[in-house]
């Protein structure tokens, strides 16, 4: 909302009182009165108050609060196995449905292993500058809470092996996956995809679980879903290459997705949550996601 050039407001649920959204009914009463805005003529009072990502009279009829913890693994794998980088980019998400005025705190049980924090406006900054602690009057609804950075982690929770051998006009792959760590909970949804090199004609490829595809672009898919407990999932064929090249020089780069429920992979953990100005006790749950970001293996 712009007053005069100049930024107004930027808070949605202001926006949704100052401009009501398109619907059956106001296209009626514009027909009827001949007008054509559905600009408020009062401004919100929410304009005018200290927190301005909370109408005043939220009143909901059950009480509750979910907080999640969603990370992603940024990784990459050198040629020869090595861990060059790996850091989690996490997200705390926040779906508050409370009414009245509530006061929250938030608190870690290890804080110190967190970087380059960012913050919603709704965070009091002295309280977490002082104690590592999370204080704080929701917006109604989801949004996101903070932002943080986990760099230097040891280790993936699953490995991609992969191994190219060319000659005579053809380059023969074998990939093998597995699991390195055990992070307490399934890891479920696992691809691996890479893009074939522009010198490869054709290719024969099969895989001993899940299903492998070479789309049209020429990048090879191999879905896997869950690791199976009794084998550990490999893929193997040939490249056959364009004519007159005898060996394969340009190796793809593996990009590796996952994902586990009720994980946080960083290790991070939620000590409590307080909740103030209730006359009720709301409903207080909480989840954690981790799935791959960026993940790459060279090959």
């Amino acid at each position: 909302m712009m007053d005069n050039g100049f930024p107004l407001t930027t808070e949605p649920n202001i926006l949704k009182e100052m401009i009501a959204p398109p619907n059956l009914v106001n296209k009626v009463i514009n027909a009827v009165t001949g007008t054509s805005s559905n600009m408020s003529n009062t401004l919100p009072s929410a304009t005018a108050s200290t927190v301005p990502w909370r109408t005043s009279n939220t009143k909901h009829a059950n009480n509750e609060v979910y907080v999640d913890l969603v990370e992603q693994l940024d990784a990459t794998v050198s040629r020869d196995g090595h861990l060059v980088n790996c850091e989690i980019y996490g997200e705390v998400q926040v779906n508050s449905h409370l009414s009245g005025l509530p006061d929250l705190t938030l608190s870690f049980a290890n804080p110190s292993i967190l970087n380059d924090v960012r913050f919603h406006p709704c965070v009091r900054f002295r309280p977490w500058e002082s104690h590592q602690i999370l204080s704080f009057v929701p917006p109604d609804g989801q949004f996101k809470l903070m932002s943080y950075r986990i760099a230097n982690l040891k280790n993936t929770p699953i490995y991609v092996k992969p191994q190219f051998s060319s000659d005579a006009g053809t380059c023969r792959v074998h990939v093998l996956v597995g699991m390195r760590c055990d992070p307490g909970k399934p890891i479920d949804s696992i691809t691996v995809e890479f893009q074939l090199p522009s010198c490869v004609v054709s290719t024969d490829l099969t895989s001993n679980h899940g299903m492998v595809n070479v789309l049209a672009d020429k990048v090879c898919s191999w879905s896997i879903g869950r690791i199976p407990k009794d084998k550990g999932p490999s893929l193997s064929g040939t490249l056959c290459l364009a004519a007159g090249l005898e060996r394969m020089h340009v190796f793809p780069t593996f990009v590796v997705g996952f994902k586990i429920m009720g994980v946080a992979l960083s290790g991070l953990q939620i000590d409590k949550l307080d909740l103030l100005n209730l006359p009720y006790r709301p409903y207080k749950g909480f989840r954690a996601l981790t799935r791959a970001g960026i993940y790459e293996v060279r090959g």
